[in-house]
């Protein structure tokens, strides 16, 4: 193993232990329990073995998840390469018309980022910016597409928002962990000195009965991000709760699920403070 794997080893075996903490105690059981098993497999998967990478068996000990649910199917990639094919060519298609410059800020993940209206002009104190949402996907279709969502930009900062579809889908709160894990290896591997901010999973009246498994996701998540100098947890949770912690309908549109121009206002009064000149 190396000095690499071992590291992101640690950190992933400590967040699952900080953010397990409570419920642990609750249950009788240790957070060094839950940590060792929710831990990543030593090493990184190959280009070759996607499925490998993405398809992550529940940890014995890991949280329920907040509602019954099926355990997530397994990820095919083949199903995942056709169902984002358009996505994909698109992206392609506008690097070859313009091929952004290295060193920018590159936005990825799901629909909240593929409905960011004008999101460059809201992040135009940066020199280069680009969006690279589509909508629906996983944090699982993220690491399956790295090399073509995040490796060819050669970005100085990532930002990503996924994790919440997810959930959605069935997964537990240590599966987007180690899910998040593997992204992270996978893009500092290629690239050792990218800063990756994590936008936290938001609240959304359409999904409030998902906010357990939120709120231990994003727990599980920042204590992950404390123990790496190079990654950022850029928190939007909180500032979306009304007074008696609910989410506030008014930053959503009509389907209570996707943000509005005020819910993005919010968005990039936080993301803004946390990126790099």
């Amino acid at each position: 193993m190396n000095d690499r794997s071992a590291m992101f080893r640690r950190l992933a075996a400590g967040a699952l232990g900080a953010a397990l903490a409570p419920l642990a105690s609750a249950q009788g059981a240790t957070p060094a329990s839950a940590a060792s098993t929710g831990a990543a497999p030593a090493g990184l998967a190959t280009t070759s073995a996607v499925e490998r990478l993405v398809n992550l068996p529940p940890p014995a000990s890991a949280l329920p998840p907040a509602r019954p649910t099926p355990n997530p199917t397994p990820f095919d990639v083949a199903a995942a390469e056709l169902r984002w094919r358009s996505s994909l060519q698109a992206f392609a298609e506008q690097d070859r018309l313009a091929r952004p410059p290295p060193g920018g800020v590159l936005f990825v993940g799901s629909s909240s980022i593929r409905l960011w209206d004008k999101l460059e002009a809201a992040f135009q104190q940066q020199p280069v910016v680009i969006k690279r949402g589509f909508g629906g996907s996983r944090l699982a279709d993220c690491v399956a597409f790295v090399d073509r969502l995040v490796l060819p930009y050669q970005a100085r900062q990532v930002v990503l928002y996924a994790g919440e579809n997810d959930l959605d889908e069935g997964a537990t709160p240590a599966e987007v962990l180690l899910r998040y894990e593997r992204f992270v290896q996978q893009v500092l591997q290629a690239a050792p000195n990218t800063r990756i901010a994590f936008v936290s999973i938001k609240p959304s009246p359409a999904r409030e009965a998902l906010l357990p498994a939120i709120q231990t996701t994003n727990r599980l998540v920042k204590a992950y991000t404390e123990g790496h100098p190079q990654l950022d947890f850029i928190d939007v949770y909180g500032a979306m709760l009304d007074e008696a912690g609910r989410p506030r309908p008014d930053l959503f549109g009509a389907d209570r699920l996707h943000l509005n121009a005020t819910g993005y206002g919010i968005w990039r009064e936080l993301i803004a403070a946390r990126l790099k000149l």
